[in-house]
């Protein structure tokens, strides 16, 4: 969801409201528009090896992959490990911005979260198109990897999506280590979140879209789901409240995969190779090898 690292406690706690408030206060002051245009981005992109159209999957990897970033994130810089990583391993990958909000450049993932798995819904019609293929498989990373499953849930996506892998999701909100719970004390800030940054507003635990959401059940028959958590999350918390139930469901920490690995929030969707040996892992679950501190390697 949002980017802040790790540190003790209570600085983090006073760090991470802090940080709040700042994106809010950027946000509701004016701004110029963003001058990157949607196919300077793809163009980037394909340079570094994704986001090539001309890609037709291989047997090996029939599916093409759809790469989708968090909060505050964008197309390029949420991927630039994770992207090349998996077209090294021959997957036909592609990525896309979402949730820009009018005035606001550079941050996307900010407008009200139905709307951008609306966006979501015509990318992955635009991928299967140009790949010929009828089904995807989506990977993304905190609000990423929650925000398909509403695409999933209430879109239509669960016929075009094989498997979704969620990177630190919050995938039932996040109370942002207690401090969402401190919004009524502050008179007109939960207005200003719902006005200016209405996915923020969406990604409080208990919010009217997560309850939606979840409603009636957390996953949608025929998709494969996976979770990949890790214990120092700092932004999506608890961070147990990541994982899903329901049938075709693997919830995995990463520190049970490799005990010494202390990435948080933001380290596990945009650095760490251990959590991206998981997902390809779970992308091709028939060729999966364990996944152990040793994955870093190759």
């Amino acid at each position: 969801m949002l980017p802040w690292t790790r540190a003790s406690r209570t600085p983090r706690a006073r760090r991470t409201l802090t940080a709040l408030l700042l994106a809010v206060v950027a946000l509701v002051a004016p701004t110029a528009t963003a001058t990157a245009a949607t196919p300077t981005v793809e163009a980037a992109a394909s340079s570094r090896g994704w986001n090539d159209y001309s890609c037709k999957p291989s047997a090996a990897h029939p599916r093409p992959v759809v790469l989708v970033h968090g909060t505050f994130g964008n197309s390029i810089d949420n991927w630039l490990v994770l992207a090349p990583y998996l077209v090294n391993r021959g997957y036909c990958v592609f990525s896309l911005d979402y949730g820009r909000l009018p005035g606001v450049p550079f941050f996307n993932g900010l407008g009200p979260i139905d709307k951008s798995a609306g966006q979501l819904d015509v990318f992955v019609d635009k991928v299967l198109g140009a790949t010929g293929t009828t089904k995807a498989d989506i990977v993304g990373h905190s609000q990423g990897g929650m925000m398909p499953r509403y695409y999933l849930k209430f879109l239509g996506g669960a016929d075009k999506v094989n498997a979704l892998i969620g990177i630190a999701p919050d995938n039932h909100g996040t109370t942002l280590l207690g401090l969402t719970r401190l919004l009524p004390y502050f008179p007109g800030i939960e207005d200003l979140l719902t006005t200016n940054t209405p996915a923020l507003a969406d990604q409080v635990a208990g919010s009217p879209f997560m309850t939606r959401l979840n409603a009636g059940g957390d996953t949608v028959p025929g998709v494969r789901y996976t979770v990949i958590a890790t214990q120092y999350d700092e932004v999506v918390t608890p961070y147990r409240t990541q994982y899903l139930s329901g049938p075709n469901v693997r919830n995995v920490l990463l520190q049970d995969l490799c005990p010494v690995d202390l990435s948080e929030h933001v380290a596990i969707g945009t650095i760490d190779r251990i959590a991206f040996h998981e997902v390809g892992n779970a992308l091709d679950p028939a060729r999966a090898t364990p996944t152990t501190c040793a994955s870093v390697i190759g």
